[in-house]
C-alpha cells in the first residue's frame, strides 16, 4: 500500500476528497455492529439507550454499575465526585514547566474569548417610539466531556482549557466535567489541574455514555447541565445525539483533519511534519496537501517516509496517511482554495507568502493558520482560539467553540402607544389573513374606549 495518495491530475482530486469526507460512514459501522453488554447482544444505539434509561432511573448507582461492567473499574458512588483534597494533591504533582505552559494557555484563551465577547445588551430606535434591541445571557450550567482522564496515552489536558475558559468568560456559573477514570478511580493529575485553572465547579469520574447521561439528566452527585460539549468515542457521540433536545450539544465530533495550501516558498520537511501532526491522532484522521509546486509532491513524500521512521506513533500516522491522506498538485492558489472549500477542513494552513490575500477566497474552514510559521499545533495549545472545531465537512454550516457557544440571546421590544397605534392596521391585517382573530383583538384592545 502506498504511503499516501499522490494526485497530479486535478480531475482525480474531488473523488479523493469525497472519500475523505465519507470516512466516518466507512469506519464507524457502529449502528450495525453488536456488542455483548448487560447480558445481551446490542448495537451502539441500543447500548446507549439502555444506559440512559438506567441512569435516569437509578442515578449514581447505575453509573457505578456501568463503570464496573463496561470499563472494568470499581468506584463507590460516594467517590464519583472528585474531592478538594484530590485537586490539592494534583496541584502538587505538576512540574513547574507544565504549570507555566498551562498558565500561558489560560491567559491566551481568556484574552481571545474576552475579545470576542459581545455587549450584553443593545437598544436601538428605528422609528420614534419603536425601540428594539437584544440581550445576551449565559447558559447557566454546562457539561464538558473530556477523554483521556484515566492516565491514558493522550490525556486531553488542553481540551479542558479550550472548552471551558470560553464558558467561564461567557459567564457560565456551573461547569461540570465528566471523564473516564482508571483503576481505583485514578485521574490524570494534569487534567485535574487544568480543570481547576479553568474554574470547573464539579469533576465527575465517569466516561462513555454513562458520563454524558449523568451530566444531561443529573444524579445524586452530578448536577444536571443545559448543554454538553466535548469530543468522545462512538458511544459518547451517540449519547449526545440521543439526548439532544433535552439538552443542547456543541457538535457531533469526528476525527481530526488538516488541509494545507502551499506555494513554492514552503519547506517540504515542515509540510510533512504538519501532515504527520494530524495523522498521529487516529487511523481515520485526514491530512491533505494542495501545492502549486510540482516538486513538492516527491519531496514531501520522501520527508514523510523519513519522519515516520522515528515517530513514536508512526504506525497510526502511516495508516491514517495511506487511507485518508493526499498530496495534490494544483495549477493555482485560487484552485487550491476551491478544493479546500469542497473539503471544508477542520484546520486549514496557508503556507504561502501572502496568506491574507487568500482569505476572501476561503469560505469553509474551522480555523485558518496564516503563513509559513503558523503551524496548526499552535492552535492546539498556545494561540488562544479553541481547538474544538467542526470536522468531516461540518465547517460548511457550523463553527468551533467560542464564547458564543455559551450565550443565548433574547429579543427586546418597547413600543410607545403612538408607535403601536401607527402599526395597528398592518398588524391586524396580517393576523386576520392567518385566521387568528384573537391576535388582532389583542392589539386592538389597547385602543378601545
Amino acid at each position: 500500500m502506498s504511503l499516501i495518495a499522490c494526485i497530479e491530475n486535478k480531475r482525480e482530486i474531488i473523488p479523493q476528497l469525497d472519500l475523505i469526507l465519507n470516512r466516518l460512514n466507512v469506519d464507524s459501522g457502529g449502528v450495525a455492529k453488536t456488542y455483548h453488554t448487560f447480558g445481551k447482544a446490542q448495537t451502539i444505539p441500543e447500548i446507549v439507550s439502555d444506559i440512559i434509561a438506567r441512569v435516569k432511573s437509578k442515578g449514581d448507582e447505575a453509573v457505578v454499575e456501568c463503570l464496573k461492567s463496561i470499563d472494568q473499574v470499581e468506584v463507590a458512588a460516594s467517590a464519583l465526585k472528585v474531592s478538594a483534597q484530590e485537586f490539592a494533591a494534583a496541584r502538587e504533582c505538576i512540574s513547574l514547566s507544565l504549570e507555566q505552559s498551562l498558565q500561558l494557555m489560560v491567559r491566551r484563551i481568556e484574552a481571545y474569548a474576552r475579545a470576542m465577547m459581545p455587549k450584553t445588551m443593545v437598544w436601538f430606535e428605528e422609528d420614534e417610539g419603536r425601540e428594539l434591541g437584544f440581550k445576551f445571557s449565559p447558559i447557566e450550567s454546562i457539561g464538558a466531556y473530556v477523554p483521556g482522564g484515566m492516565s491514558a496515552s493522550t490525556p486531553l489536558i488542553s481540551t479542558v482549557l479550550m472548552n471551558l475558559i470560553p464558558a467561564k468568560v461567557a459567564g457560565v456559573k456551573n461547569m461540570v466535567v465528566a471523564t473516564p477514570c482508571g483503576e481505583g478511580g485514578k485521574l490524570h493529575p494534569a487534567l485535574l489541574r487544568a480543570c481547576e485553572l479553568a474554574g470547573v465547579t464539579h469533576v465527575y469520574r465517569a466516561g462513555g455514555a454513562q458520563g454524558i447521561a449523568a451530566m444531561a439528566l443529573g444524579t445524586e452527585s452530578c448536577p444536571a447541565c443545559h448543554k454538553i460539549i466535548g469530543p468522545g468515542n462512538a458511544f459518547v457521540q451517540e449519547a449526545k445525539r440521543q439526548l439532544f433536545g433535552k439538552i443542547d450539544i456543541d457538535m457531533m465530533a469526528g476525527p481530526s483533519e488538516v488541509a494545507i495550501i502551499a506555494d513554492e516558498g514552503a519547506d517540504p520537511s515542515v509540510l510533512a511534519a504538519d501532515l504527520i501532526a494530524q495523522a498521529e491522532h487516529d487511523p481515520v484522521a485526514s491530512s491533505v496537501l494542495f501545492t502549486t509546486e510540482y516538486r513538492h509532491i516527491e519531496m514531501v513524500y520522501a520527508e514523510l517516509e523519513a519522519q515516520l521512521q522515528v515517530l513514536p506513533k508512526g504506525e497510526i500516522a502511516r495508516e491514517s496517511l495511506s487511507r485518508y491522506g493526499a498530496l495534490c498538485y494544483v495549477e493555482s492558489l485560487e484552485q487550491a482554495c476551491l478544493f479546500s472549500d469542497h473539503l471544508a477542513p477542520e484546520h486549514l494552513e496557508l503556507a504561502v507568502s501572502d496568506p491574507k490575500a487568500l482569505l476572501p477566497m476561503i469560505n469553509h474552514a474551522g480555523a485558518i493558520f496564516c503563513g509559513y510559521h503558523t503551524p496548526e499545533v499552535a492552535g492546539d495549545y498556545i494561540a488562544g482560539p479553541s481547538h474544538t472545531l467542526p470536522t468531516c465537512g461540518a465547517a460548511r454550516f457550523s463553527s468551533g467553540i467560542t464564547v458564543y457557544s455559551f450565550l443565548k440571546s433574547s429579543s427586546l421590544l418597547n413600543f410607545s402607544k403612538l408607535a403601536m397605534q401607527a402599526d395597528l392596521s398592518a398588524l391586524t391585517v396580517m393576523a386576520r389573513a392567518e385566521n387568528l382573530e384573537g391576535h388582532a383583538r389583542s392589539a386592538e384592545s389597547r385602543f378601545k374606549g
